[in-house]
């Protein structure tokens, strides 16, 4: 009898996972043996942290994005919709265009979506930039290349929020571009957090610290922002504190699509056991990636991690073996540190985070995985 692996979202975990598992089992079983299918509602592969560098003129949005297609394996199907409700029972999931699909083994990769809209006055057609998006990218450079005066502030707005990293590394970018353009003396830069150090990893704190200052970066933490005035340019915080801006950057609040609570998958964000990232509330489902509630960053390098272990694990219970293969909590995460430095912090469930001092080096590795990610996706690095 032929296993059926269904995978929601052609994201990075997604993706990966498809590749490997395809891979993986063609090697140990008959190829007729088991069928992948991965459904997403997008037929493009979205690399998100390229967005990241469009503000900065060093990527445009399309870099971002490559044809689905192009990355899979061409023993995976395709099914190019959007999954509106996911049947624990029956073991199926209900498409857009009223179609089902049955599973025996499902995947649930749909990542976590910026809500900008949550903060009153920082949704759309209002105020306040991010680069979680192309359009939303694309509409800060066009506003930061003309920025040679006034108030910048960063503020981290929702937690947990994708890339834990990208406030920290925006700041520190900001900084070294307007001092390359000579600006510097002319632009306040502010950084705020919602809690009572500047990261919430204190590894990352220490190491913020001493170049926030060295850099005259002004720093407010315990700031947790309520709404957004665009007519004053300012930012309310829920207990009554102020904070002016003539250009603000805004981390906003993220959250899982509303699939997962609708299917009893999690409240919100998707429950699963940290060490075999299966669903807490139903079997032969797994999670992986911005999607779950893992006690850990929301990153592509968790998601990479995780799907191996997914692998594994479908892997033995499609042979009829007992899973062995365990998550560890693998992260790692590059810190762009400004004019062409950078670090990186790894660390796992039971090792604590340690930052490397930053050098050249560092940033051109982290330079030459975005250009080699692409492999990645294929499930080939």
């Amino acid at each position: 009898m032929t296993e059926h692996v269904v995978i929601v979202g052609g994201g990075v975990g997604g993706t990966v996972t498809a590749n490997r598992l395809v891979k993986k089992l063609s090697r140990e079983i008959a190829a007729d043996a088991v069928e992948i299918t991965i459904v997403s509602d997008n037929p493009y592969h979205v690399y998100k942290p390229t967005f990241f560098y469009v503000p900065f003129g060093d990527s445009e949005p399309e870099d971002a994005s490559r044809p689905l297609a192009d990355l899979v394996d061409r023993r995976i199907e395709l099914v190019y919709d959007r999954v509106t409700a996911i049947d624990t029972d029956e073991m199926s999931i209900g498409l857009a265009d009223g179609e089902a699909i049955d599973y025996d083994y499902l995947v649930v990769a749909t990542g976590a979506n910026p809500r900008p809209e949550a903060t009153p006055g920082l949704g759309p057609q209002q105020d306040g930039y991010h680069f979680y998006d192309g359009g939303a990218a694309t509409e800060l450079r066009d506003t930061l290349t003309d920025f040679e005066s006034g108030r910048l502030v960063l503020s981290v707005i929702g937690q947990p929020h994708v890339c834990p990293a990208a406030p920290v590394e925006f700041t520190m970018l900001a900084d070294a571009r307007l001092r390359e353009h000579d600006h510097r003396d002319d632009v306040e830069i502010v950084y705020t957090y919602p809690q009572s150090q500047l990261h919430a990893l204190d590894a990352v704190h220490d190491w913020m610290v001493p170049r926030f200052e060295e850099r005259n970066i002004e720093t407010h933490v315990d700031f947790m922002p309520a709404e957004v005035d665009s007519d004053a340019s300012v930012i309310e915080t829920a207990d009554g504190e102020s904070l002016e801006y003539d250009l603000l950057v805004g981390i906003p609040e993220f959250s899982p699509a509303s699939l997962i609570a609708e299917s009893g998958l999690g409240d919100s964000w998707m429950e699963i056991d940290k060490r075999t990232l299966e669903s807490d509330h139903a079997e032969n489902v797994f999670g992986v990636g911005d999607v779950t509630n893992l006690p850990t960053s929301k990153a592509g390098s968790v998601a990479h991690y995780a799907a191996g272990t997914v692998v594994d694990r479908i892997a033995a219970y499609v042979r009829g073996y007992t899973p062995t293969t365990e998550f560890d909590g693998d992260a790692i995460c590059f810190l762009e540190a400004g004019m062409e430095e950078g670090s990186h912090i790894k660390f796992d469930y039971e090792t604590d985070p340690v930052v490397r001092d930053q050098t050249e080096f560092i940033h051109w590795a982290k330079m030459a995985y975005n250009e080699m990610y692409w492999l990645t996706a294929r499930g080939l690095a």
